[in-house]
């Protein structure tokens, strides 16, 4: 490496580490649940990101990790295969620092997802089957002379999980005022798993007693793969339709063996949860976050049952503004089958 590339690399980490200062930690959103004295609800709002969701944490730890590797360059095109919301917060960072960025994405994917990738001077390179795009992403790599990211790979590596204000830690210390400190448990989604991995780590690392569960949709991988780890994809056909987990193989970044418990939900549970959180908090969110609070919900009743108090922790992944044209427009979830009023109803009266 000559001195040019070194001192470009140095500034590209100050580039990113400024921005880090400059960004407020995210929100934790308290909700008291009248119906189960004892028990209380705690929403990780990471959709107040500068991108707008949890993956901006992902994408700067990414560009961090190929950087300090020696993998990124000032010429260098930077790929990615995402569902979407990766691939914003990876435009930005790519952007930040003067790199052509491609996002390799599902045609299926949301077009405010789109929008937002080519807002943030990204690229857009749309693959029909999702299967594709980690083949499609190599590909492109070796034809611009780029870098994969990879999140599927790094993501449970890239991310410092003792640490280093990751997700983990810092909800530990924002729940250190409050009555019921330590979490019975901590809920999230897979999309990499990269998110599991960190707070599964941070948690045995201080020697916590909570437990992770990991809410996957019914047509994913990663729940099954939790059953019987000889399991390793999906059959041909079957895929979920919540943006963001769930995927139709097991990622290299998940690691069942940190999980305490997965929660398979369907796809219209989601939906419905989704909405009828958002009627609560008054704005919307995504669907994915929809996932976590059934996930939570199955959590809460339980702990009810069985006479128990505490708090549960889960995340609120990104805005529902991104989904106005999909899991916010009754028509469409109408033409794909999608049943959600039932379960609206009932998560409804879970927060009445």
């Amino acid at each position: 490496m000559n001195d040019a590339v070194r001192s470009w690399r140095i500034e590209a980490i100050r580039r990113i580490e400024a921005d880090f200062n400059r960004s407020a930690d995210t929100h934790l959103i308290r909700l008291d649940l009248p119906r189960y004295p004892g028990i209380t609800l705690y929403l990780k709002d990471e959709s107040s990101h500068p991108t707008g969701s949890l993956k901006h944490r992902l994408a700067r730890s990414l560009f961090l990790y190929a950087l300090c590797n020696g993998w990124i360059g000032p010429d260098t095109c930077i790929i990615e295969a995402s569902s979407g919301s990766t691939a914003v917060s990876e435009a930005y960072f790519a952007r930040m620092l003067g790199l052509r960025f491609i996002a390799v994405v599902p045609t299926s994917t949301a077009a405010p997802k789109l929008d937002a990738i080519r807002f943030h001077g990204g690229e857009i390179h749309a693959v029909d089957d999702p299967r594709t795009v980690y083949d499609v992403a190599y590909r492109l790599a070796r034809e611009t002379n780029g870098h994969y990211l990879d999140q599927f790979t790094y993501a449970e590596r890239a991310t410092d999980w003792r640490g280093n204000n990751n997700i983990a830690e810092s909800i530990f210390a924002q729940m250190a005022s409050e009555e019921l400190p330590i979490p019975a448990w901590i809920v999230c989604g897979a999309g990499t798993g990269g998110t599991s991995a960190t707070i599964g780590r941070y948690i045995a690392y201080q020697r916590h007693m909570t437990q992770l569960c990991v809410a996957d949709p019914v047509h994913s991988i990663f729940h099954r793969h939790f059953a019987d780890r000889a399991v390793t994809s999906l059959p041909e056909g079957c895929a979920s339709q919540i943006e963001g987990i769930g995927r139709p193989r097991v990622e290299p970044s998940f690691i069942p063996s940190i999980v305490d418990r997965m929660i398979a939900v369907d796809d219209a549970a989601s939906i419905g949860a989704m909405r009828a959180l958002s009627a609560r908090l008054g704005r919307q969110v995504g669907g994915s976050t929809g996932t976590n609070f059934v996930a939570c919900s199955r959590l809460i009743a339980e702990m009810a049952a069985a006479g128990e108090r505490g708090s549960i922790v889960t995340i609120l992944c990104d805005g529902g503004e991104r989904y106005s044209c999909t899991y916010y427009d009754d028509g469409w979830l109408e033409a794909r089958g999608v049943e959600w009023q039932r379960h609206e109803v009932e998560l409804n009266a879970l927060l009445a």
